[in-house]
């Protein structure tokens, strides 16, 4: 569950990229992007220059993310994971934030289960990473954990993210529900799928994993 559940979430993200419905990614990063352009275009004409020089960056580090993504889709996952290595070393704060989960994601594919865990901490814990990212990495690390981490520390850990103007409150909620099944708990873990089952907002593959339990529970 957690490769399909990683998969999704980060195949969401680069969708609304490619749609251009994420350009608010770069307005939250734009100091990052503007300190260096001022060094570089000087003050002669400077608004011009940096859009100039802001709009090719972009170009290319899209075109780069995106060459990475085709590499990763035809299956030569070291050769993707040193492409997104390369990305998350040079690109500008939103492309590198997201060329870091690319490449965590490819370590857990690849069975390196404690690294990914690891990367997903270093982002959650990483303060120039805005908080829905941080947000996001502490949700992937917990899935890659739900089969040997202690169930009350990563109940603790999520449930912050279940609140509701949190957007990954859906797989927050899942995660809690599944823990509450496996200690036991099967009124709470009753509940929470019930929430997910009857809110039409939620995502149509966990609402539907959440039928599933419901319906083992009883």
């Amino acid at each position: 569950m957690a490769d399909q559940v990683q998969d999704n979430l980060l195949r969401e993200i680069d969708e609304e990229l490619r749609q251009e419905k994420y350009s608010k990614l770069w307005k939250q990063y734009g100091s990052y992007i503007i300190a260096v352009a001022v060094i570089i275009v000087g003050s002669v004409g400077g608004y011009q220059g940096w859009r100039s020089w802001d709009t090719r960056t972009r170009m290319e580090q899209s075109d780069r993310f995106e060459a990475a993504l085709e590499i990763q889709r035809a299956g030569d996952l070291e050769a993707a994971r040193n492409a997104f290595v390369e990305l998350s070393d040079d690109a500008g704060a939103g492309y590198a934030t997201l060329a870091r989960f690319h490449e965590t994601a490819i370590l857990a594919k690849n069975g390196d289960r404690n690294a990914a865990v690891e990367s997903y901490r270093q982002i959650s814990e990483d303060s120039s990473v805005t908080d829905d990212f941080r947000n996001l990495a502490i949700i992937l690390g917990a899935l890659l954990e739900l089969d040997d981490a202690d169930p009350a520390q990563l109940a603790a850990r999520i449930e912050p993210l279940t609140g509701a103007e949190n957007p990954w409150r859906f797989s927050a909620l899942e995660i809690t529900g599944i823990l509450a099944f496996r200690t036991g708990d099967s009124e709470k873990a009753r509940t929470v799928f019930k929430q997910l089952s009857d809110d039409a907002a939620t995502p149509q593959g966990i609402r539907g994993r959440a039928a599933e339990m419901l319906a083992s529970l009883g």
